[in-house]
C-alpha cells in the first residue's frame, strides 16, 4: 500500500472488523486491491474473495466506502458466503495518496520497533439523541487517527471522541490486539452511532531461548517463523555464536539468569514473552527458572527427562517458588507428539506455545465439537 501511495496509484483495502464463530481469519485480515487488479493478501482464505474483488473495484472507482458482512444466513452463501459456518464484517475504503504521511508514519514506527495504532471509522449511523448526530454522518466513514509514539496525526471528526478513541487505542495497543469500539459521536462511551476499528501495530513478543544445542536452532527457526523476536542466550561464547544461530535476531554469550534480570529489569521483557530453557543443566536452570515463574510471562517451558523435571521440581520448591507458581512451568518442554528430532521437537513446543496463547486443549479436532477457533 505504500509502494504504490508513493508513486501516485489509489489502492482499495479491505480489513476484516469483527467476526462470529467459525471465521477463518481474524479481525485486522486485509486485501489490498490495485488499479492494476493486482490483489495482495486474503480476508477469508478463499470463500468470499471474488465477491469482494468486485466490491473493492466498485469501491476504488466511487471512493464511498461500504461495510459488508458475509456469512452462511447469506441467501447465496454458497455462491460468496463462509461456508464454514463463520460471520464476518468487512470495510472497504479506498486509500489516496494524499494519506501517504499517516503510512509512512506508521512505517517508521514499525521499522524503528515502536508501537503503533490505527482507529479508523467504519460505521456511522443516526443512533444518538436528536441534535447529537451530525448533519451528514457518512462523512465520518473512512476518517481515522493514527498513532504512533507520543504523535497523533488525524482526527475523527471531534476532539472529546478523538481522546476517548486514543485512551482505548492505546489499551488495545498495549495488549497487542486489534478489536473494534463503539461510541456516540462526541466520544460517549455508552452511546451509539459510531464502530471504530483499530488495528495495532505492536512490536513483535519475544521467543528467548537458553542453551546453544541443536535443539535449540530448531526452536529458534520455528520460533521465528511464528513471529517472534528470538533470543539464544547461553553462558558458553565458543557454541553462543550468530553463525549457529542464523534464525535468531540475537545470540548472547552470558550466564542464563543474569541475562534475564538485565531484560527485566530494562523493561524488555514483557507478558507476551516465552521462556524455552533447554540447557537441562541446574546450575543453569533453578535460577534461571526461579526468576522466570516469579513473573507473569506467556510461557516458561524446560527440557529434560521425567528424572530431570522431578529432581529440578524439587530444587525450585527448595528456592522458595509456591505450587502457583511451579504450576506455571511446562516441563518436559512440548505436546506428546511422538517427535525425536530437533525439527520434530521443535514443532511440539511451539504447538505447546500456541495452545497456551490461545488456550487450546492440544486434542485432535476430530475428538472434540464446538467451535474450531476460540474466542481471541
Amino acid at each position: 500500500m505504500l509502494r504504490r501511495c508513493r508513486a501516485g496509484e489509489p489502492v482499495a483495502l479491505a480489513t476484516v472488523v469483527a467476526t462470529w464463530h467459525s471465521a477463518p481469519q481474524p479481525p485486522g485480515a486485509a486485501m489490498l486491491l490495485a488499479a492494476d487488479g493486482t490483489v495482495t493478501g486474503s480476508v477469508s482464505g478463499g470463500c468470499v474473495e471474488a465477491d469482494l474483488y468486485e466490491r473493492a473495484r466498485h469501491v476504488l472507482g466511487t471512493g464511498v466506502p461500504e461495510l459488508t458482512r458475509y456469512g452462511v444466513s447469506d441467501d447465496d452463501a454458497y455462491t460468496v458466503g463462509l461456508t464454514c459456518g463463520g460471520v464476518l464484517d468487512v470495510f472497504v475504503e479506498r486509500v489516496d495518496p494524499g494519506r501517504l504521511a499517516e503510512l509512512e508514519a506508521v512505517d517508521a514506527a514499525r521499522r524503528a520497533g515502536q508501537p503503533a495504532a490505527v482507529v479508523t471509522c467504519v460505521a456511522a449511523d443516526a443512533g444518538d439523541p436528536p441534535g447529537a448526530v451530525p448533519a451528514d454522518p457518512l462523512r465520518r466513514l473512512g476518517r481515522r487517527l493514527v498513532l504512533t509514539g507520543e504523535r497523533i496525526t488525524g482526527s475523527l471528526g471531534d476532539d472529546r471522541l478523538d481522546d476517548a478513541a486514543t485512551a482505548d487505542a492505546l489499551g488495545l495497543l498495549a495488549a497487542g490486539r486489534n478489536g473494534l469500539l463503539r461510541y456516540g459521536y462526541h466520544g460517549q462511551r455508552r452511546g451509539a452511532g459510531l464502530s471504530l476499528f483499530v488495528t495495532t501495530y505492536a512490536t513483535p513478543p519475544r521467543m528467548i531461548v537458553f542453551g546453544a544445542i541443536d535443539f535449540a536452532a530448531a526452536v529458534a527457526r520455528i520460533g521465528a517463523f511464528l513471529g517472534y523476536r528470538v533470543t539464544v542466550c547461553d553462558a558458553r561464547p565458543v557454541f553462543a555464536t550468530a553463525r549457529r544461530f542464523p534464525e535468531a535476531d540475537e545470540v548472547v554469550a552470558q550466564w542464563p539468569h543474569r541475562y534475564l534480570r538485565t531484560e527485566l529489569d530494562a523493561g524488555r521483557v514483557d507478558g507476551r514473552t516465552v521462556v524455552c530453557v533447554l540447557t537441562h543443566d541446574p546450575k543453569f536452570d533453578v535460577p534461571l527458572l526461579a526468576l522466570a515463574l516469579r513473573h507473569r510471562l506467556a510461557y516458561v517451558g524446560a527440557m529434560g527427562s521425567r528424572r530431570t523435571h522431578d529432581e529440578r521440581h524439587k530444587l525450585l520448591s527448595e528456592a522458595g517458588l509456591s505450587a502457583a507458581q511451579l504450576a506455571r512451568l511446562a516441563s518436559p518442554i512440548g505436546l506428546d507428539l511422538g517427535g525425536r528430532t530437533p525439527e520434530e521437537t521443535a514443532v511440539s513446543v511451539a504447538a505447546q506455545i500456541v495452545a497456551a496463547r490461545w488456550g487450546g486443549s492440544g486434542r485432535p479436532l476430530t475428538a472434540l465439537a464446538g467451535p474450531i477457533h476460540q474466542p481471541g
